[in-house]
Formats: C-alpha cells, sequence, structure tokens
C-alpha cells in the first residue's frame, strides 16, 4: 500500500535519498526544509503528483503546526512522518565547543523533534501510522565532551518514551541509528562511511513490516575499520 510519508530535513542527504527511494517503491512524499531551490528540484524530479515542497524551520514551533497541516490538506493523510532534521557541531568537546553550536544542535536536534512528535501524534494515531526518529551511532557510545551525542543519547531515550505513550494506539515508533554516512553534513568526502542509500534501505525496511511487526530500534554502521570508540581520537 502507497504510503504518504513526511519527512523533514527532506532537502539533501539522507532525507532526499529516502524520499528518493520511497517515491521508486510507490509511495508520496512531503519534503520539508528551509531550502526551497533545492526542495523544488526534488519535487520536479519526482513529479507533483508524488511530492510536496515545504519551506519550514523545524525550530519554529508555528512553522512545523503550518507543515502538518499542509501536508494533512493536500495528501488527505499521513501514514509516516520521520524526523530526519538534525545538526551537527562546529567543534569536538565542551571545553573546546563554540556554546552558540550547543543552543543550535539542542533546538534542531531535540526541541525540533520534540515539537514533530507532538503534531505528528494526532495524525498517526489516525492513520495507525508510524513515526521514525533519527539517531546515531553517537547515541549508543561514549564521545568525549560531545554535546552532539548527548543530543543523539535524548533520541535514544525520547523514542523509548513516545513508543510507550503510543502503545495500544496502532502506532509505531522506530529509532534509526546509523553510524557515519557521507553526507554534506560533513565538510570532506568520508570514503569508509555508510552512503544515503544504505539508510534508505533501512527506513523503507522498517515502515514497509506487516501492521503485526514493530522494529523498535535499527542499527546500521559501516563495516569498522577499526575500534568504534578510540580514546586517543
Amino acid at each position: 500500500m502507497s504510503k504518504i510519508i513526511l519527512i523533514t530535513g527532506g532537502s539533501s542527504g539522507i532525507g532526499a535519498t529516502c524520499a528518493r527511494h520511497a517515491v521508486a517503491n510507490g509511495h508520496k512524499v512531503a519534503l520539508a526544509a528551509r531550502s526551497r531551490d533545492k526542495l523544488e528540484r526534488l519535487v520536479a524530479e519526482f513529479g507533483a503528483d508524488n511530492a510536496l515542497a515545504i519551506v519550514c524551520d523545524v525550530t519554529d514551533a508555528e512553522e512545523q503546526k503550518t507543515m502538518f497541516e499542509k501536508v494533512a490538506a493536500h495528501f488527505g493523510r499521513i501514514d509516516v512522518v520521520f524526523a530526519n532534521a538534525g545538526l551537527g557541531a562546529s567543534a569536538k568537546g565542551t571545553e573546546n565547543g563554540d556554546i552558540e553550536s550547543f543552543r543550535e544542535m539542542v533546538m534542531v536536534n531535540n526541541f525540533a523533534v520534540a515539537v514533530t512528535a507532538k503534531y505528528a501524534i494526532p495524525l498517526l494515531k489516525a492513520s495507525r501510522g508510524h513515526l521514525v526518529l533519527v539517531g546515531s551511532l553517537a547515541g549508543h557510545s561514549t564521545v568525549a565532551g560531545s554535546v552532539y551525542s548527548a543530543t543523539k543519547w535524548f533520541i535514544r531515550g525520547y523514542a523509548d518514551n513516545l513508543a510507550a505513550e503510543l502503545s495500544g494506539t496502532g502506532a509505531r515508533v522506530t529509532n534509526i541509528n546509523p553510524g557515519m554516512v557521507d553526507t554534506p553534513f560533513f565538510d570532506s568526502a568520508k570514503p569508509d562511511a555508510l552512503r544515503p542509500d544504505d539508510i534508505a534501505r533501512a527506513f523503507l525496511y522498517a515502515i514497509e513490516q506487516p501492521d503485526h511487526v514493530l522494529i523498535p530500534s535499527l542499527q546500521i554502521y559501516p563495516r569498522p575499520q577499526k575500534p568504534f570508540y578510540d580514546p586517543n581520537h
């Protein structure tokens, strides 16, 4: 069955690639991000019948509220909400980190995700749909002083809390935890990292399971070239 999928952070990287795979599998997508030009290029690629572009700053709760209203009005329902928008650190650790970077990471990686979940829940209860959160390997390991890692530990716990809140409603929650992915998230290429296509396949695997199947957490890591945690780096 074709699903209506809303993806935040949908203009590039993991979000855009998941959308591309979803449309290829017969689903329809609403893509939300701040970059109108990138969104419109994706809609042109996918076709106006299959995709909707919404300019949205996810840290603005009112803009998110409007985003959900537009998607529901356009497609009639929402089956999957993919809280994919995320932000990394500008410097390593806490002592050497930038205070404004801390604020931005918490707002995008945590606050905005909570707002997305709040507005998604009534719609996903109605459709017996699926809420997917993007965590990280960084939320399953200790990264010295990393505020970014801490925001992903939040996602790990919050996904469990949301699953408990939605228990018995027919809606599902999945937390996808990638290792390093070679995307524009980084300033340089990462040849040993995962590719966005790897995450897209995992995303579709999770959301296309039959109704009686729940995948609470899905870890997808690159084959290690060295230990996951190196205390010297």
